[in-house]
């Protein structure tokens, strides 16, 4: 134990939690051998007990010769999560983007933009569908990947997030939750049922999940933009302040069947529906007037995805076993907005001034192939080899009408558009053990991704194929040994997204410097420029190393160390440029991604999870989680130094506490999530800052019995202002341009029953 003073030293900086399981009770049904004499019989009833076998989430981490960290179902479902993000982001070295309670992007490793893959089943997204559309009750479980694996895909510069739906078990559940949130007022109810139950004495089964659920929100606009002309010196101030209500409606369904059919082979079926429905308005008054003095918006947007994924597995030969996979996916979106913007007369009454008129229309289509092809030898090799086909097309109708006559954008370059993706793979990969102590992995996979986009004045095609090797290895310190080093050296590679690739442009009129329908726009500021895609990109490509120590303790605790560095080549940034366009009389300025060289991250990503009688004897059975996570990175050609890499923090730390009470049958526990302040320097005309990040969550559960809790929760418990702003250098002027404002609690009652 001595040997592990430093890790501990190192770690007690970010004291951490260790979900560890109690033990289970002895089962209530057990036959006794003889009976006593005195005993008495039973008056009441005694609760059924289910003892689970398996191995345990540290248990699979620890097995793992790639790096992997498991979360399962007691740790998904322990704040009452209503969404995925909110889950993720206590997971080591996971951020999200925007304002506390506002979700946003996923991120490992602070790299927003792409860097981090996630998975739903081992498979990337289908078009149109984002990750807080999956309620946590349809989860299994979360595995965290910080390096690449051949099976699972290289486009995983920052690691891989893959989550797992729930599996048809050869068991009886019948669950409903059912509950609602508060914020600010507003009341958002939710209920969801699991069924799972086996269809048959041959091992075939079912598990289905359905949610509904009903947000309301109310979020405030307070945006702030202050331009300094660097020749006088004088300042103008503008600012748009007002409010949004949203209201939301969703029904999330998963369910999976499964046969299990003659000679072993499995014949399973897993179906996704997504369907949902949200309705906005907002007001904002800007001062002083620009375009216009007042501003009113109405949106209603309606979505809906099916997906259909058959699964076959069989066995060629013991040692040998075949599994294909199939996917349908389906999806429809259907957008309207109405902006009305409103000018004040000298009598105070308000004249219209531009009117807005924004219908979208897109059909989604997906299919996917997958083949894996395992092999286990008798030297303790483990092959795979796979192949893997996915193709997705997305058609989209606009029409948009500015003071009734068709916007600028669209007599420019149309209103329908077609994009489409084809991505073609295939891999092999050996594990092995040398000994007790070695074991490795090392892997080959290519793949090449086609894109083609077509409107009205264009047709534009990418097309790019990546070849990644993949190395790593596990050493033990002894064949019983508790501590373990891992080693890899990986490729890794970011393709550039569809939206970036499609050379359509956006024209933003929001400074009406496009007045007329037909007639050629006037300048912009680079705050708020026009938008456009680049069929020329190339992907970025990373070579990384990492290199991690891990302790797993007696009491299902873990310690660990990780060290990473990344270097990257044809790095994608966008940044506003002053650009000569057909649609403007003058240069306007143009936020297009471009190649823009080389960039470097590196990092030290420590965790920590125990419960305190591990250490201390006398201690109550606290369970204790941490982790802190260090981030450097440089971008090439762009002046320090703050040329990080985009939306990347220099830290971040999370700290939380469970505990179950002896006395009563209640169980409390806390959490602390922390970003500090960040400055990124984007380009040499473009700053971008945030304040820092620190959000507080706590739950409480009561068990009436083993069938039934009752579970309170709040989220963001301290809550905090919150801003974001840019800073635009020119030759002539400064513009600064700040969004800022306050955050709220959310809490949650929810009753949970075993039926």
């Amino acid at each position: 134990m001595r040997r592990l003073l430093p890790l501990q030293l190192a770690l007690a900086c970010a004291p951490a939690l260790a979900q560890q399981a109690e033990p289970p009770a002895a089962a209530a049904s057990a036959t006794a051998a003889k009976p006593r004499p005195a005993a008495k019989p039973p008056t009441e009833q005694l609760n059924r007990v289910e003892v689970q076998g398996g191995p345990s989430d540290d248990a699979l981490r620890r097995g793992a010769t790639a790096a992997k960290i498991i979360i399962g179902r007691e740790e998904i479902e322990r704040y009452g999560d209503s969404t995925m993000g909110e889950v993720l982001k206590r997971l080591p070295g996971v951020t999200t983007g925007g304002r506390p309670g506002r979700g946003g992007e996923i991120r490992m490793r602070g790299m927003g933009g792409g860097y981090t893959q996630i998975l739903v089943n081992g498979e990337r997204m289908p078009p149109g569908f984002a990750l807080d559309q999956l309620p946590p009750e349809q989860v299994e479980r979360i595995e965290v990947m910080r390096a690449p694996t051949a099976e699972y895909g290289a486009r995983a510069v920052a690691g891989t997030i893959n989550i797992v739906l729930r599996e048809a078990l050869q068991k009886r559940i019948n669950d409903i939750k059912l509950g609602f949130g508060a914020e600010r007022g507003r009341i958002s109810p939710g209920i969801s049922w699991t069924r799972n139950d086996k269809l048959d004495e041959r091992g075939g089964a079912y598990n289905l999940n359905v949610s509904l659920l009903n947000g309301r929100r109310l979020d405030d606009i307070n945006n702030r933009t202050r331009s300094t002309d660097l020749a006088s010196g004088q300042q103008s101030l503008r600012s748009l302040s007002g409010q949004t209500e949203g209201e939301t409606r969703g029904l999330h369904a998963a369910g999976r069947i499964q046969w299990r059919l003659g000679g072993g082979d499995t014949l399973a079926l897993q179906s996704f529906l997504v369907a949902n429905e949200n309705d906005s308005e907002s007001h904002a008054l800007q001062t002083p007037p620009q375009a216009f003095d007042v501003a009113d918006t109405s949106s209603h947007n309606r979505f809906t995805m099916l997906r259909l994924g058959p699964q076959w597995q069989t066995r060629l030969d013991e040692s040998t076993r075949l599994e294909l996979r199939a996917g349908l996916g389906a999806g429809r979106g259907k957008g309207h907005s109405l902006r009305q913007e409103y000018l004040r007369g000298a009598d105070g009454s308000l004249l219209p001034a531009r009117t807005q008129d924004d219908r979208t229309d897109s059909d989604d289509r997906s299919w996917s192939l997958n083949g894996k092809l395992s092999r286990q030898l008798e030297n303790e090799h483990s092959l795979v080899a796979g192949l893997e086909a996915e193709s997705t097309r997305r058609d989209q109708t606009r029409i948009c009408l500015e003071n009734g006559l068709a916007c600028h954008n669209l007599l420019d370059f149309g209103d329908e558009l077609s994009a489409s993706t084809l991505r073609l793979a295939a891999y092999a990969q050996d594990e092995w053990s040398v000994g007790k102590q070695w074991a490795f992995y090392a892997g080959l996979r290519w793949e090449g991704i086609a894109t083609k986009s077509t409107a009205a004045s264009y047709s534009v095609s990418n097309k790019s194929g990546v070849w990644t090797p993949l190395l790593h290895a596990v050493w033990k310190f002894d064949e019983k040994s508790r501590d373990q080093i891992r080693m890899s050296l990986t490729r890794s590679y970011k393709s550039p997204q569809l939206q970036d690739l499609i050379a359509k442009p956006s024209i933003n009129n929001t400074n009406g410097s496009c007045p007329l329908a037909g007639q050629l726009c006037g300048p912009n500021t680079p705050d708020q420029p026009d938008r456009a895609g680049n069929p020329e990109l190339r992907p970025e490509l990373a070579t990384g190393i990492d290199i991690a120590y891990e302790t797993y303790l007696s009491k299902g605790g873990v310690l660990s160390a990780n060290l990473f560095v990344r270097r990257i080549k044809d790095l994608i940034r966008s940044n506003p440029q002053l650009e000569t366009v057909g649609w403007a009389s003058e240069p306007r300025w143009i936020t297009r991604p471009r190649n823009i060289g080389q960039a470097r991250t590196m990092g030290l990503e420590l965790e920590a999870k125990f419960r305190l009688d591990e250490w201390w004897d006398e201690a109550w059975p606290v369970a204790l989680r941490s982790n802190l996570s260090l981030f450097s990175s440089r971008v090439d050609g762009i002046p320090g130094p703050d040329n990080r890499l985009d939306q990347q923090p220099r830290a971040t730390a999370n700290l939380g506490a469970d505990y179950r009470l002896r006395s009563l049958p209640l169980t409390l526990g806390a959490t602390l999530n922390w970003t500090p302040a960040n400055t990124i320097q984007q380009s040499a005309l473009q700053q971008s800052q945030t304040t820092r990040k620190l959000v507080a969550d706590a739950f409480a559960m009561w068990s009436f019995n083993p069938n039934a809790q009752l579970r309170l929760s709040g989220s963001n418990v301290a809550p905090l202002d919150y801003s974001s702003a840019t800073l635009f250098n020119t030759a002539s002027q400064q513009i600064a341009s700040e969004s800022a404002g306050r955050s709220y609690t959310q809490w949650q009652l929810r009753l949970e029953l075993k039926v």
